[in-house]
C-alpha cells in the first residue's frame, strides 16, 4: 500500500490535504479514506488554523469510490467530516477537474468550496444502482429542487451552475483553484480560532438536519471509538487473567 495517497503538509498555519493518485483520478479506494481520516485527525492535534483539500493532477478531484476497491473498513463515512470525526477547524475544497458521487459528499461536508472552471460535478449513483445515503443532506443545503435533481438525474453541473445554485463559493479560472482557496485560509488564520470553532460546532450540532446514513454513520463511530480502544483490549485481556481491569478512557 502506497503511504503517500494522502499527502498532509503545512505552511504559515494552513495545512493543505492533497488526495495523490492522480493514475486513477483520485478515487476513494480504502486507502486514500484512511488517509483522508487521519490527515483530519492530524489537523485536529496540530497548531494549523484550517485546512485546504484538494487533489494531484488536473483531471479529478475525485470520480468518488474507487469501485474496484470500495471502502469498506474504513467505511467511506468515516474519512467525511461532521461524520467520521467533528473539525471545529475551517475546511476549503479545492476542486478541479470530476467531482463525482462520495467525492462531492466530501466537498458538501467542508465550509467552503473554490472551483476552478473546468469542475464537473455529478452523482450518478441512481443511474448504477449503488448509494450510501450520505448525498442526502444535499437537500438541506441546498434549494431542495436543485438537491433532487442533482441527487436523482446524474446531471453533470458545471462549475458555473455550481456556484449559481450555491455548490460553491467562487470560480476560479483553470488551475488556480488553490490560489482561490488560499484567500479564505489566510482570512481564517487572522481570526477567531474560538470562535470560529464555536459557530462550527453550533451549526453542525443544532442547526444543521442530518440525513438517516449520517445517524447511522455517528452511532457507528461511537462504537467503534470503544471496539478500537485500549480499554477493551485491557478489558478482556483482565478477564482471561482473572484480574481486576486497569481502565484508562483511551
Amino acid at each position: 500500500m502506497r503511504d503517500d495517497l494522502v499527502i498532509y503538509d503545512s505552511k504559515d498555519g494552513i495545512a493543505t490535504i492533497t488526495i495523490n493518485r492522480p493514475e486513477k483520478l483520485n478515487a476513494l479506494s480504502n486507502a486514500v479514506v484512511a488517509g483522508i481520516r487521519d490527515a483530519f485527525i492530524a489537523l485536529n492535534e496540530s497548531d494549523d488554523r484550517c485546512a485546504i483539500i484538494t487533489s494531484a493532477g488536473d483531471r479529478a478531484f475525485s470520480v468518488g469510490a474507487d469501485l474496484k476497491d470500495p471502502p469498506r473498513d474504513p467505511d467511506l463515512w468515516e474519512c467525511m467530516p461532521g461524520v467520521g470525526i467533528d473539525v471545529d477547524k475551517p475546511l476549503i475544497a479545492a476542486i478541479t477537474g470530476y467531482c463525482v458521487g462520495g467525492a462531492y459528499v466530501l466537498v458538501q461536508m467542508c465550509d467552503i468550496a473554490v472551483a476552478d472552471e473546468s469542475a464537473d460535478f455529478f452523482y450518478p449513483e441512481a443511474q448504477i444502482g449503488f448509494c450510501g445515503g450520505l448525498i442526502a443532506s444535499c437537500a438541506a443545503r441546498l434549494p431542495y429542487k436543485i438537491a433532487m435533481e442533482f441527487m436523482l438525474t446524474g446531471k453533470h453541473f458545471d462549475a458555473q451552475r455550481a456556484y449559481e445554485v450555491g455548490m460553491v463559493n467562487k470560480v476560479t479560472p483553470q488551475g488556480e483553484h488553490i490560489a482561490g482557496a488560499m484567500e479564505y485560509a489566510k482570512i481564517f488564520c487572522d481570526s477567531s480560532p474560538l470562535v470560529m470553532a464555536m459557530l462550527k460546532r453550533f451549526v453542525r450540532n443544532e442547526v444543521m438536519p442530518r440525513g438517516p446514513s449520517e445517524q447511522a454513520a455517528l452511532a457507528r463511530r461511537d462504537l467503534l471509538a470503544i471496539t478500537r480502544s485500549q480499554d477493551q483490549i485491557e478489558g478482556g485481556r483482565a478477564f482471561r487473567e482473572k484480574r481486576q481491569p486497569v481502565f484508562t478512557g483511551r
